[in-house]
């Protein structure tokens, strides 16, 4: 009772104060470029917010009103501005005595009863919806409390610092903001409570006149601790047999054959298959034994579009991708994952590096190597080849005439070379400039739409596909770019889902992409599953945008009669997503069978790796994953994965998704350990 009481009156306290300092400018920073805001302005009871930033031409730009009650708590809440993706913002929360309503762009919702959470998370707001929260966190006894729209706010103090600036030494606590979604935030409060700094490992938003020196220290305290919850998951979720593994009675899918194998065993010792026998094939001694009950055996799938971080290298194991290709990245960031993959510290797919090259321009990328000359982008080629890298990717910023002499140069030392069009430019200057492959389908379509001088730094690069749907795909100039991508061998990797995301979503609707398996995602996960990613203001919009999507899709079919070799990749993150990418291949002529066999072999091939991954036989790489159905027969039964192998380590995703708040996909697989 004492402690309640105490907390009860701590929380007054807090409560009675100001929910921030009257007046508060914060700014993000990327890679240490400053490339926004975050103004917090506090009269009375009411709080407006300016909240603003741009990385590679897009980012947030949102207004919030709030007005807060006699307990500090937020009673009316506005929201309103552009996504990062140019979506519109109308988002709004009320508080009654008789309960809480909100509306966001997932719909409206209501809690009803006078015990309705005090404290709301928007959808689509700045931080000042986690630095209130944070803040009230503190006072109360447990640090725990229930929000609006759902789940409960959990508050653990992580990590003490010092930084010095306008105000003086500041002395500031960096707390793990949990239960909001999949991952914790890392959010850091000055002594008052107040917000100091949120940080990520390659994204800081930070006090104004402490930015510089908060910088580094909190984004690499970030990364730690994310590091330390992702190693705890490894440590639990990652099973080690102590000897060989033996799964009975499955059929395995041969991607040479692009069909399924009869019933068969088959073994593996470490992290290499040993052996692929008829079912009932004799085991030894010390054997684990699964049951495959009659399912399907997967080679792992390769994800050819990713950005690596440990979020996404967990999920992509899980989901029973055990290979990416990472398009773009902080490159002393990804080195460390994959070191931390290597040791087993965290799950995570092979990575294979592409080296990231970007013009330096107002509205260049902050990924890899900013480069101001085409020596400077030759350099970058060369210090890429050097360490391993397998290719090169050109940005946007990028001057197209730079373009022939850096893929010489990357074709002289042994690199593919892929990529976007540079802006001002189009497929084919690259296609006769060497590129081996055009990355994005947009990318390469932009070419026959644009006029001279139009620039696809913005987000102009995403709303002039509304002029797709007037295209003639066995008109001239399309059928010249892709009769040179046939004569040349160049590829394509057209990111299909985050088209059909991007040009047919619906605000307040699960987006297409997510409808198998947005019902076993937490409640906030869902919330954001449920809104548009391109805004549409007039529904003649949305119509073009839907009419676009439609000829992307006549255009990746006609590639594909071609023969054009088609990647599949999301840059989406992978994981789910990839399923639905998979799936769209599937829409474009493709058999059930050649979809995987591009998955998984093909796309070995492609990265010439198939001499270890790509199909399961005795003496490769045994990365695979089990599920119960027939994927030959409907691409959907990859999506209800039992078992993971990969490099030696075992997961049962259904075991790890509990800890993230995922409901099961499947039911558990059957294992005998040490026979005798």
């Amino acid at each position: 009772m004492k402690l309640r009481l105490l907390a009860a009156a701590a929380l007054a306290t807090v409560l009675a104060s100001p929910a921030l300092a009257d007046l508060q400018e914060y700014r993000v920073l990327t890679q240490s470029r400053d490339i926004g805001h975050l103004k917090i302005d506090r009269q009375g009871q009411t709080i407006a917010v300016d909240y603003d930033y741009k990385q590679n031409g897009r980012g947030p730009t949102i207004k919030e009103t709030v007005t807060l009650g006699k307990d500090g708590a937020p009673v009316t809440w506005t929201i309103s501005g552009r996504t990062t993706f140019g979506n519109a913002v109308s988002e709004s929360f009320r508080r009654t005595g008789s309960g809480a309503q909100w509306s966001d762009l997932a719909g409206p919702g209501a809690i009803k009863g006078k015990d309705a959470p005090r404290y709301y998370v928007a959808q689509n707001g700045s931080p000042l919806d986690i630095a209130m929260l944070a803040k009230a966190l503190l006072a109360d006894a447990d640090r725990t409390m229930p929000v609006a729209p759902g789940g409960t706010a959990c508050l653990t103090e992580r990590a003490r610092s010092t930084f010095d600036g306008p105000e003086g030494k500041l002395e500031v606590v960096t707390y793990e903001l949990s239960g909001l979604s999949l991952n914790p935030t890392y959010i850091t409060l000055d002594a008052k409570g107040d917000l100091f700094a949120v940080a990520s490992a390659g994204f800081i938003l930070a006090r104004k006149g402490y930015e510089n020196a908060a910088d580094k220290p909190l984004r690499e305290m970030a990364e730690k601790l994310a590091s330390d919850r992702f190693a705890q998951l490894q440590a639990e979720g990652a099973k080690h047999f102590a000897g060989p593994v033996r799964i009975r009675n499955v059929r395995v899918f041969d991607p040479k054959a692009k069909a399924l194998t009869a019933l068969m065993d088959v073994s593996f010792a470490g992290n290499r298959i040993t052996g692929v026998l008829p079912a009932g094939s004799a085991a030894t001694p010390g054997e684990t034994i699964v049951d495959g009950e009659g399912g399907t055996l997967v080679p792992g799938l390769y994800e050819m579009h990713g950005h690596m971080g440990q979020e996404d290298a967990l999920m992509n194991v899980l989901a029973g991708i055990t290979s990416v290709r990472d398009m773009g990245n902080q490159n002393e960031v990804l080195d460390v994952l994959i070191q931390r993959i290597a040791k087993g510290e965290v799950a995570g797919p092979r990575i294979t590096r592409s080296g990231f090259i970007e013009g330096k321009s107002p509205f260049s990328s902050a990924t890899g190597k900013l480069v101001a000359s085409e020596a400077e982008a030759i350099d970058a080629v060369r210090w890429y080849a050097a360490r391993d890298y397998q290719q090169a990717k050109l940005y946007n910023s990028m001057d197209p005439k730079w373009a022939p002499a850096v893929v010489a140069e990357a074709h002289r030392l042994g690199l593919r070379v892929a990529g976007h069009v540079p802006a001002f430019s189009n497929a084919d200057a690259m296609i006769a400039a060497g590129f081996d492959e055009i990355t994005h389908v947009n990318q390469l379509m932009l070419g026959w739409v644009l006029n001279p001088n139009e620039d696809t730094r913005t987000l102009f690069r995403f709303t002039a596909m509304r002029r797709f749907p007037s295209l003639d795909v066995k008109s001239a100039k399309v059928q010249a770019t892709l009769d040179a991508m046939v004569a040349g061998k160049v590829s394509h990797e057209p990111t299909i889902g985050i088209h059909e995301l991007g040009l047919t979503a619906l605000d307040g609707k699960p987006n297409p992409g997510a409808l198998d398996y947005i019902d076993h995602m937490p409640p906030s996960e869902q919330r954001q599953l449920k809104q548009a990613l391109f805004g549409a203001d007039t529904p003649q919009q949305r119509a073009e945008y839907v009419g676009a999507y439609a000829k992307i899709m006549e255009t990746l079919s006609e590639m594909h009669r071609k023969g054009i070799l088609l990647i599949p990749g999301t840059d989406t993150g992978g994981a789910f997503t990839y399923h639905r990418e998979l799936e769209l291949f599937g829409k474009l002529g493709m058999s059930p069978s050649e979809v995987l066999s591009r998955a998984t072999l093909e796309m070995a091939q492609y990265l010439r790796q198939d001499q270890q991954l790509g199909s399961i036989e005795r003496g490769k790489l045994a990365d695979f994953f089990l599920v119960p159905g027939d994927p030959t027969k409907d691409l959907k039964a990859i999506k209800t994965i039992r078992m993971v192998a990969k490099d030696g380590a075992v997961y049962f995703p259904d075991e790890v998704y509990a800890k993230l708040g995922i409901k099961p996909f499947g039911t558990p697989v059957k294992v005998v350990s040490s026979q005798n």
